[in-house]
């Protein structure tokens, strides 16, 4: 594997599954791949789970890890190609990319969507760059419009609490006070319309997600009616995705909000958010705080769906 970003770059999901179980039983059996071998962190935006579990499973290969806080520890980095650079930004992306990439031997990228160029997010300008001119493997730690490593661990955590072979699995909007990516929910969807669940993506009308990630799943305006019968609940807020109103607040509505009457709907469902949550937004204290929240869980799992991308990665280099 030379790249991730997406559901298809992981081959059969089955395997993939697989890999990771058996990883987790034992996450230090393959630090031979990862002996003198280096990855390169490089943050655009901030991070917590991203930050600690990639290094973390960096660590469990043995690898070297260096962490570079673009807007913090480094040049400001100018990205657009013929810019008269006579600004606030001293070095180019395209001399900086092939300079990371002589220091290590993979790369991490994390780069948020700006909501200024559709076109430029949805072209993950920053991430693709990268990929093509550092010369070494890399991996989206979340992109303007994807994130992988965060649906990959919500799929392993799916696997290991269904209790049934095909289980509902239903993505909500919820309200939030800030504008926020679509990248989470599309990995969700990219993800789950691969795995054998039977999917549901419920929101007010305005917030349709991108066709290439939702691909035909049944899409349910009515959240009580969706959530009928569902053994996951995965909540999340995004902007909206269509012209005119790209990466716009259309609703703060608080009857989405997930609380303990929508999830009495549910077939004792799980519930499920990537992190970090607007509590009482998003959901309700006893929601997340109940036996059936499994957001924890979730969250642990991201060290295990890194050190399976990781390892196929140092297995190519081999």
């Amino acid at each position: 594997m030379n790249v991730f970003t997406n559901v298809k770059d992981l081959g059969n999901l089955n395997v993939a599954i697989k890999e990771a179980l058996e990883i987790k039983q034992n996450r230090f059996a393959y630090q031979h791949l990862g002996k003198n071998k280096t990855l390169l962190m490089v943050f655009f935006n901030s991070s917590l789970r991203t930050r600690l579990s990639t290094q973390k499973a960096a660590m469990n290969l043995g690898m070297n890890t260096m962490v570079l806080d673009v807007n913090q520890g480094a040049w400001r980095l100018e990205t657009e190609r013929g810019v008269i650079m006579d600004g606030d930004k001293s070095e180019h992306l395209l001399e900086a990319v092939p300079v990371m990439g002589s220091y290590c031997d993979i790369i991490g990228v994390r780069s948020f969507a700006h909501f200024e160029n559709k076109a430029d997010d949805y072209g993950e300008k920053i991430l693709n760059q990268f990929i093509q001119y550092s010369g070494r493997p890399v991996f989206s730690m979340e992109g303007a419009t994807t994130h992988p490593l965060q649906a990959f661990a919500d799929l392993i955590t799916i696997e290991e609490y269904k209790t049934k072979a095909r289980p509902k699995v239903v993505m909500s909007w919820a309200p939030h006070p800030k504008v926020l990516p679509q990248a989470v929910p599309n990995s969700f969807a990219d993800f789950m319309n691969e795995a054998d669940v039977e999917f549901v993506i419920t929101h007010p009308e305005g917030y349709e997600l991108d066709e290439q990630f939702v691909r035909g799943a049944k899409i349910e305006y009515n959240q009580a009616k969706a959530f009928e019968g569902a053994d996951f609940i995965y909540a999340k807020n995004w902007s909206a995705f269509r012209d005119p109103h790209y990466g716009q607040i259309l609703s703060k509505d608080r009857d989405w909000t997930v609380d303990t009457i929508k999830m009495g709907l549910t077939n004792h469902a799980k519930f499920m958010h990537c992190l970090p949550v607007r509590r009482n937004m998003i959901v309700t204290d006893d929601v997340i705080e109940s036996p059936d929240s499994i957001v924890i869980q979730e969250a642990a799992n991201r060290e295990i769906s890194c050190e399976v991308v990781l390892k196929r990665m140092l297995e190519t280099l081999k």
